[in-house]
């Protein structure tokens, strides 16, 4: 049986392999960052994992999830987001709330209670930040979407998921009003800073920077 840390970092490995497709590989200063830890504490847990065949790892080299490792990254990844979607719909947590709750929950092992807990949400495919749930399999729903950066002055878009999940940014969002599936459209980008001016739903244009078009993923209409 795995700790809660080397759960906690292997998952952290999973995730930074979605963030860079791709390069899946992943360098231990990145992932020290990542987890908030110094180099060293990340050093010596990417040893322990080694030893466990989860982590292809060499000295100073990068970090590769073996195949097992990648598994059980993917059900340590499927219960932290179905405890999500729990929370939100059926206890009213806010999406801002139920990232630290779901950190401690996604360490129970018993894999009836999250095949239950899968049924009765009635099998979602995406958490409350609009992040696609892994299947018992470890397979992943397809997804097909693009940051808000990225988009041009005309375009329209609805809001397919968060990149950054912090409590601050979604709670910022809450008050622009802003949620997974709101409509978008891009009014104006300003050349100088990449700061925009969008319309969110029918309301009037108003200006956003450019950290926020760089934490938003869209899909384009």
């Amino acid at each position: 049986m795995l700790s809660y840390t080397e759960e906690n970092y292997l998952k952290a490995l999973l995730k930074l392999s979605f963030q860079n497709e791709d390069k899946p590989e992943t360098g231990t200063n990145e992932m020290a960052a990542y987890l908030g830890v110094k180099p060293a504490t990340a050093t010596d847990m990417l040893k322990k994992l080694k030893e466990k065949e989860l982590v292809s790892y060499k000295k100073y080299g990068k970090i590769l999830l073996t195949e097992m490792g990648k598994k059980s990254a993917m059900v340590i990844l499927r219960k932290h987001r179905l405890w999500e979607t729990f929370l939100c719909e059926k206890l009213d947590f806010s999406w801002d709330e139920v990232h630290e709750v779901a950190e401690q929950l996604e360490h129970i092992q018993s894999q009836k209670l999250v095949d239950k807990l899968e049924e009765l949400l009635g099998f979602p495919q995406f958490d409350p930040h609009g992040d696609p749930i892994p299947k018992a399999n470890g397979e992943m729903p397809e997804i097909t979407r693009t940051l808000l950066s990225e988009l041009q002055e005309g375009d329209t878009c609805t809001v397919a998921s968060v990149k950054d999940t912090s409590a601050m940014f979604l709670q910022y969002l809450e008050k622009l009003k802003v949620r997974i599936g709101t409509r978008l459209k891009i009014k104006e980008v300003i050349d100088f800073d990449g700061s925009m001016y969008i319309a969110i739903g029918e309301g009037e244009p108003r200006s956003v920077s450019m950290k926020f078009a760089e934490s938003l993923f869209v899909q384009k209409l």
